[in-house]
């Protein structure tokens, strides 16, 4: 890759960005935020994108940019109130910029028609354009006539090229202005476009070698400009600078063919043909300007100075100093983090054989150990910080989905977010973005009943829906609530049974039932529509967090709502777990779902039909499954009394003891794929390399507790069947 086509991939990964704040800002607004910062901070994101599109020509992109920037400057400036209207366009206004900026990466094509639409939805809210004048936005050169005097034109030359004026420019550059990649040449290049340019530069400030910072700006620029453009003009070279240097802009004299009383023939006192115009004349005129030039030279023309000093400029005596970042291939980092989970193996490797060979007992070797393994975990869990991100990435992409989907469904929603800084590994965010944009929109259709229906139950008409994430005992927790009607139990289980899923008569607990809506094929949705309906939502939802070695819980209260949490790792490449054996294999059970370990007693292990057992621990029985067996490893049961029971939770949060033969220890595993290097395997999640070099699986706590309930459930409908 040329250096030009790495600076045009910065520039679209940067715009991804600067979108992603635009759109957060703008909902802000709408929201009832009125810090002037959260505008300062919209109006950037498109001006930062309209610089960048500049430099690659991206004309379309710079054009439509320009126009949605000067609506934010006038919102900016007071001149425009944040309506809901407004910030309606602003928000598709935003749309068709990241469309833009897709087109112009994928080098495809957009609806020039929906993007004019658009910007002349923009330029109708500019306040000059809501006068008398401005009536008939898409007659863009139609204006009715004005009387006019012809004196007023005595002396006009239409051929007279405009007067020159004389300008001195004071421009100093900030720290900033060089980091963000501008040149103090190109500027003084494209001033130069503009007239005839003197240059001088004042060194005064520039210390000693031993004390400069190479980084620094010590130079000042002193620059005479005589030009016939107008000082906008000047200020529009300086445009993608802006607030990174200190500019000062006066004009040195008069026209250079003098005063009024010392014109030249043919030359023009334009201020005395102004003064003549009448106002109707000049409001006309500016119209017409406006739909032809650029909205930058005509709006800058109007305030040249007022909306600059408005917002004052920062000391920059003591400048500040940001976070500094760089951007990496996440295949780089993906590539680090396999060499460290390489590292931690060959660690555990010669953990175990200096134990194999007698030498541990040595303090020397013993302490080196020791910090070795130290020094391997910090190594481990700083690379893995590099990918951890906030889940801010994944919630900030709901807000526009709630509001999507609520008007589709005709109700009154809204979106309470909490814990966005909530960090977890990058793969996890990049994959948990489906399932939760098909829980979101589920709760807001199947939920949140409709307003009649919430007044009637005496609640507001807008419903809530909440989003929170948080760290719980090493794992991510992701809760979507609604406070609509809550599951239908008795509905839900009439369709189940409709669709044969279950049986008419099956004995099943709330708990139960609620998580009927995961099967596959199962739909509450009465007709089929652009949100639900079709049975291929909620099944999908748990496999993709399955996938993820995650489980989901349904917690419903009729009449009040419903949670749907997630429980995910933090990681998708390291696992703290127990490793056991069954059945004469090594085996990996993840720590984050034991409860306990226990010795069985005989008495307090009891069987029934089917080979099934239970063990009593503390007054409660719990379904005993042997993990030997269950994986096909032996073909009889394990006598339990010789095994340990390890106490689990489920997904749906019932408890299970999965007996194994005997407990090894508890270490941190690096987690391979299992599917990408050899195949998918019933009841195993992935695999890992322990000490000693042997191939361990690592268990799907969740597929075999499944495994052994469908297998339960079996057994008793055969025996049903056959009496």
């Amino acid at each position: 890759m040329d250096a030009m086509a790495e600076i045009r991939q910065t520039f679209f990964l940067e715009c991804e960005e600067q979108l992603a704040e635009l759109e957060t800002g703008l909902l802000a607004i709408d929201d009832g935020d009125r810090d002037p910062e959260t505008v300062n901070a919209v109006f950037r994101a498109v001006h930062s994108i309209k610089g960048g599109a500049g430099a690659f020509a991206l004309d379309d992109l710079v054009s439509f940019a320009h126009v949605f920037e000067t609506a934010l400057d006038h919102l900016r400036a007071g001149r425009l109130e944040a309506t809901p209207d407004l910030l309606k366009t602003m928000l598709r206004a935003a749309d068709a910029l990241a469309d833009l900026v897709r087109a112009a990466r994928d080098e495809t094509g957009v609806d020039a028609v929906r993007l004019a639409t658009l910007a002349a939805e923009l330029r109708a809210v500019d306040p000059a354009a809501a006068g008398e004048g401005a009536a008939d936005q898409d007659e863009s050169f139609a204006f009715r006539p004005v009387p006019m005097d012809e004196s007023m034109f005595d002396g006009f030359d239409a051929d007279a090229a405009p007067p020159e004026r004389e300008f001195s420019i004071r421009f100093r550059p900030h720290r900033d202005l060089y980091a963000k990649a501008n040149e103090t040449a190109l500027l003084l290049r494209e001033l130069g476009g503009l007239g005839e340019i003197a240059v001088a530069c004042d060194a005064s400030e520039l210390p000693l070698l031993p004390d400069l910072d190479p980084e620094a700006a010590y130079l000042t620029w002193i620059i005479s400009l005589r030009t016939g453009a107008g000082e906008s003009a000047i200020r529009d070279a300086f445009e993608f600078v802006e607030g990174d240097c200190d500019l000062e802009i006066a004009q040195a004299g008069a026209d250079r063919a003098g005063d009024e009383e010392g014109l030249a023939p043919g030359d023009v006192d334009i201020a005395a043909l102004i003064g003549k115009m009448q106002a109707s004349v000049e409001a006309e005129l500016a119209r017409v300007v406006d739909t032809q030039v650029p909205r930058a030279a005509s709006a800058d023309a109007e305030r040249p100075d007022q909306s600059r000093s408005d917002h004052p400029k920062p000391d920059h005596a003591k400048p500040e100093q940001a976070g500094a970042s760089i951007r990496v291939d996440l295949d780089r980092v993906d590539r680090l983090i396999n060499l460290v989970g390489e590292l931690v193996i060959n660690q555990a490797m010669l953990a175990q054989q200096v134990q194999e060979a007698g030498l541990s007992r040595a303090s020397g070797v013993a302490t080196g150990l020791g910090e070795l393994e130290q020094l391997t975990r910090e190594i481990q869990d700083s690379v893995m910080a590099i990918r951890a991100q906030p889940v801010k990435s994944v919630f900030q992409r709901m807000p526009r989905l709630v509001r999507e989907v609520a008007a589709l469904t005709g109700k009154s929603v809204r979106l309470v977010t909490e814990g966005e800084h909530t960090e977890v590994d990058k793969t996890v965010i990049e994959r948990i973005a489906d399932p939760l944009t098909h829980m979101i929109r589920n709760a807001i259709d199947h939920g949140l009943e409709s307003p009649e229906r919430r007044r009637a139950a005496g609640k507001p008409e807008e419903g809530v829906v909440r989003l929170l994430a948080l760290h719980r005992s090493g794992r991510i927790v992701i809760e979507v609530s609604d406070d609509g009607a809550g599951i239908d139990r008795a509905r839900v289980k009439a369709l189940a049974a409709g669709k044969g899923l279950i049986a008419a008569d099956a004995p099943l607990t709330d708990e139960e039932i609620d998580n009927l809506i995961f099967l596959p094929g199962f739909s509450t949705a009465s007709t089929v529509s652009d949100i639900s309906g079709r049975g291929v939502g909620m099944d999908v939802v748990r496999r993709s967090i399955q996938a993820l070695g995650g489980r989901i819980s349904i917690q419903s209260r009729p009449g009040q709502g419903s949670t749907f949490v997630l429980s995910l790792p933090l990681t998708l490449a390291v696992l703290d777990g127990m490793v056991v054996t069954a059945g004469g294999q090594t085996l990996v059970v993840p720590l984050t779902a034991i409860v306990e370990t226990l010795q069985p007693k005989i008495a307090d292990v009891h069987g029934f039909g089917g080979g099934a057992r239970v063990i009593a621990i503390r007054e409660e029985f719990t379904p005993l499954i042997d993990v030997g067996r269950e994986l096909g490893y032996r073909a009889a049961a394990a006598d339990a009394v010789g095994g340990v029971a390890i106490l689990v939770e489920s997904e749906g949060g019932a408890r299970f003891a999965l007996l194994v033969d005997a407990i090894l220890g508890q270490r941190q595993v690096v987690i391979k794929s299992l599917e990408a290097n050899y195949q998918h395997v019933p009841g195993i999640a992935a695999a890992t390399i322990l000490g000693d070099g042997r191939v361990a699986l690592i268990l799907d706590v969740d597929a075999v507790v499944a495994s052994s309930r469908t297998e339960a459930q079996g057994h008793d409908l055969l025996l049903a069947t056959a009496g």
